[in-house]
């Protein structure tokens, strides 16, 4: 795809790898995969998880129009993982296998790295589903408004934490997973991805301002502050079981925050209700 040196050329490479990586969402374009095409792909993070959230508002709004909530939740849930491909549920079920197996760090990380699921994996996927999926029907069912919020925002910002993982955290194993393909990423490319993320906020915020939601900023600076407090904690409490993060513990991050935020926004309802 033109010049492969062209500076322009080498971040259209991230941006695609971006895609290709993150989610299934289909860009059939043939990329050479290699250390600085991974790097080059984190700023474009954030935006992956807005167009997820663009197809995750079109999926609520069509399933609504023909279903009754508690279907149509669940439609929302199943476009939810669909579109990922199962990639962070994945490294959820792997990163509960080898942590609450309480075995030596070296052990939790070869548990990790197994292809089977553990039945610690199964048990936490389906309370985690079923949280998820209890979360989306009570916005669903509750506000609108807060439904935008939770599908546009959240994504965008737990795909940013990724990035911000990625260099707050060491790299776990010594060489070795996909993961280590990220070491050494410059602390500016997690800039630019919260520029994008910033900046993508901004736009749903004159959405909303638009239609006539301008108290909507208040939900959005709780939502996204607390998804990284929480996603934190989170983080600081993985790197003292295994000495750092891992891919799969990437994908549980972003599990984590997605997680965090639904329920912040249920919570802001409850008691403003």
């Amino acid at each position: 795809m033109g010049n492969a040196h062209h500076p322009m050329t080498k971040w259209l490479h991230g941006l695609i790898s971006a895609f290709q990586f993150l989610s299934r969402i289909p860009v059939p374009i043939e990329i050479h995969y290699d250390e600085q095409v991974f790097k080059r792909s984190v700023p474009f993070y954030p935006l992956v998880g807005g167009v997820i959230g663009l197809l995750l508002y079109a999926i609520s709004y069509v399933s609504e129009a023909i279903l009754p909530a508690l279907p149509a939740s669940i439609l929302i849930l199943i476009g939810w993982i669909a579109l990922t491909g199962g990639l962070h549920l994945d490294g959820l079920m792997d990163t509960a296998d080898g942590i609450l197996s309480h075995r030596s760090r070296e052990r939790m990380l070869e548990i990790m790295k197994d292809s089977r699921v553990g039945a610690m994996g199964v048990i936490v996927c389906v309370l985690y589903l079923l949280m998820k999926f209890s979360l989306i029907y009570m916005v669903v069912t509750e506000n609108r408004m807060g439904l935008l919020v939770s599908l546009l925002i959240i994504p965008i910002w737990s795909r940013w934490f990724i990035t911000a993982a990625i260099t707050i955290w060491p790299y776990a194993r010594i060489n070795a997973g996909m993961g280590s393909m990220f070491k050494g990423t410059p602390i500016r490319y997690v800039i630019y991805g919260a520029v994008v993320s910033t900046l993508l906020s901004l736009i749903i915020y004159d959405v909303l301002l638009m239609n006539g939601f301008s108290d909507q900023w208040r939900l959005m600076l709780l939502v996204v502050g607390g998804m990284l407090l929480i996603g934190l904690a989170a983080g600081v409490y993985i790197a003292r079981k295994l000495g750092g993060q891992t891919g799969d513990t990437y994908g549980t991050l972003n599990e984590l925050v997605e997680l965090a935020g639904l329920m912040i926004v249920v919570s802001y309802y409850h008691f403003m209700m």
